[in-house]
């Protein structure tokens, strides 16, 4: 007999934590991505969630603002994300009123990777993965620029330079980003606000065609994205309306 402990558990249908695998099929979150426009970084989301092959839903949103300068978009399970979004929410708060000041970024990277580092038996157990999407700035340098940052399951952090996607669909998103960044004119961080937003919808329309798991982005409908703005001001939701107009203008 090779393998290890937790291999031998999966031949037996036994999961690390017990729980048979048949018993729960989680809810999933996809697709999520983020890149860096003109204006800042736009970070977005399509609003399909998923039980298998089941459409749970298609009016999920997921990209969640924990505080006036950092969003966290989410692929996985939204309940763990969710509960994992208020904890911040409120660890950033109660930092910023008992020391009257913002947590630092770095602070905040390693919160985030704490949360999911914790969440490490639900991840074994396939019942509570999450990998998510941080946008930040540092708020105490006035110079500086937001970042974009994406984690694995058990909370490894990796910077990224021009963009980052997680969830089924992001494969063929990134794959665009990737062409757009080494040979496109413009390249997506050059492009003005209304031409990224339109840029993020065909992104996930290209991804829904290959992936079943993305979807509820429907311009033709007036269903576009979830979409964020993060720069130097802070963060921007851009509207359905604004979306709509700048679909029929630049789409």
């Amino acid at each position: 007999m090779t393998g290890d402990f937790l291999s031998l558990l999966e031949k037996q249908r036994v999961p690390a934590g017990g729980i048979a695998t048949h018993a729960i099929e989680p809810i999933q979150a996809t697709t999520v991505f983020a890149f860096h426009c003109a204006e800042g970084v736009i970070i977005a989301g399509d609003h399909r969630a998923t039980a298998g092959n089941i459409v749970f839903s298609d009016k999920t949103e997921k990209i969640l603002e924990l505080d006036s300068h950092s969003l966290m978009a989410i692929a996985g399970v939204p309940a763990t994300a969710f509960e994992m979004a208020r904890t911040l929410q409120t660890a950033f708060e109660y930092y910023r009123r008992s020391q009257l000041q913002q947590m630092s970024l770095p602070a905040k990277l390693r919160a985030l990777s704490r949360l999911l580092r914790e969440n490490l038996p639900a991840t074994l157990q396939g019942i509570g993965i999450v990998s998510p999407i941080f946008a930040g700035i540092e708020t105490a340098d006035s110079k500086a620029k937001p970042g974009i940052w994406f984690y694995d399951p058990l909370g490894a952090q990796f910077e990224a330079a021009s963009f980052a996607g997680s969830g089924s669909g992001s494969g063929a998103i990134k794959a665009v980003l990737h062409y757009l960044e080494a040979w496109g004119k413009p390249k997506p961080a050059d492009l003005p606000l209304a031409k990224a937003v339109v840029l993020a919808n065909r992104l996930l329309l290209t991804a829904a065609v290959f992936d079943t798991a993305t979807g509820g982005v429907h311009p033709d409908q007036q269903e576009f994205a979830t979409l964020r703005l993060l720069s130097e001001k802070g963060i921007r939701t851009v509207t359905r309306e604004e979306q709509e107009k700048m679909w029929k203008d630049h789409g």
